[in-house]
């Protein structure tokens, strides 16, 4: 009996089933691979392009969920669905802890406060459009119309969450383009990881 178990427990083993746990996010590896996001989203996570968020000093999960379904085709885009095709999870991982290792600090522009931030965001992106969860995405400093194009997504149901799908399908576009007017008013400034 216990050479039989052996016998499996070996196959197992070569067949790597019972392999040990993924080794933990290397943000220097991640800097690397960084690289290759350069172009739209900046080494340092401050996009390039208005179609590309801002992505330095994300919440490492929410990343690395993002690139995660963007791999596996849960969430499509031209680029990202194409980038992260060629990269294996532990490269995700790390590309995550990289930008998430950067700090982040937001403004309110003069004369506003956090009381006038849109209510049916700040449980989740706070005030000042730096994320409180860690599967939501920081906002603050957003390019308005990328706001808006993910919000619009939401609501027709191109991009789908449990709780922005819900929220975004009462949304009118006037309430749309004021949310991403508030967050896109945010100053952002990202400090690189070192």
């Amino acid at each position: 009996m216990s050479r039989t178990f052996a016998t499996i427990l070996g196959g197992l083993l070569l067949a790597g089933v019972a392999s040990s746990p993924a080794p933990a996010a290397d943000a220097e590896a991640g800097r690397k691979i960084a690289n290759m996001c350069r172009t739209c989203h900046g080494v340092d996570g401050y996009a390039q392009i208005p179609v590309a968020p801002h992505i330095g000093g994300e919440p490492e999960e929410y990343l690395e969920a993002q690139l995660m379904a963007f791999k596996t085709g849960a969430r499509d885009h031209e680029m990202m669905s194409v980038v992260t095709a060629g990269l294996s999870a532990q490269q995700i991982s790390d590309v995550s802890a990289w930008y998430a290792a950067h700090k982040v600090t937001a403004t309110l522009p003069e004369g506003v406060t956090t009381a006038d931030a849109p209510d049916a965001c700040v449980s989740c992106h706070g005030a000042d459009g730096i994320s409180v969860a860690l599967d939501a995405p920081n906002l603050a400093g957003e390019v308005n119309i990328y706001i808006d194009t993910q919000l619009k997504a939401f609501r027709t149901g191109k991009r789908q969450h449990a709780i922005m799908s819900e929220i975004a399908a009462d949304m009118t576009d006037e309430e749309i383009r004021a949310v991403a007017d508030w967050y896109a008013a945010v100053a952002l400034e990202i400090v690189p990881a070192e």
